[in-house]
């Protein structure tokens, strides 16, 4: 059976109907803004290697929609904080892009992507962190 659609354009209609920031606009609110939580959905290979943005959930692309969905056995509690915009991002902006519109389908309005995605985020140097110490800042959180 013959590809209808590409993955571009799939990216580029989601793009249309999504909100999309800018790693600088992220960047400002995340120093100031409790609202704000950037959601990493990039695979644990991706975060080893590079690293992820201080403060990010961790919700790999492959659960996303089972982890926001309440009825599902995987549900994590955080996605339903109505008073939290959400603002996801992979590694480039096009996995983020279609997870954002998924997630709108599904009835979030609180969610949006970075234009971009880690690649640049980085490229700004807009701050990042190691995977150990984000698991470790997570742990300390945890803790007390």
């Amino acid at each position: 059976m013959p590809i209808t659609k590409s993955a571009e354009a799939l990216v580029a209609e989601a793009t249309a109907q999504i909100t999309t920031y800018s790693v600088a606009q992220v960047a400002e609110r995340l120093a100031s803004d409790a609202r704000l939580q950037v959601v990493d959905i990039r695979d644990p290979r991706e975060l080893e290697r590079e690293g992820t943005v201080p403060g990010a959930l961790l919700a790999p692309r492959g659960m996303l929609e089972f982890w926001v969905d309440p009825g599902s056995p995987y549900f994590k509690p955080v996605f339903a904080d109505e008073s939290k915009e959400f603002v996801l991002f992979c590694g480039a902006g096009w996995r983020s892009a279609l997870a954002t519109k998924t997630l709108q389908d599904m009835g979030m309005r609180n969610v949006a992507h970075i234009d971009g995605g880690f690649g640049a985020w980085v490229k700004a140097g807009a701050p990042t962190e190691t995977l150990e110490a984000h698991k470790a800042r997570h742990a300390a959180r945890k803790a007390s």
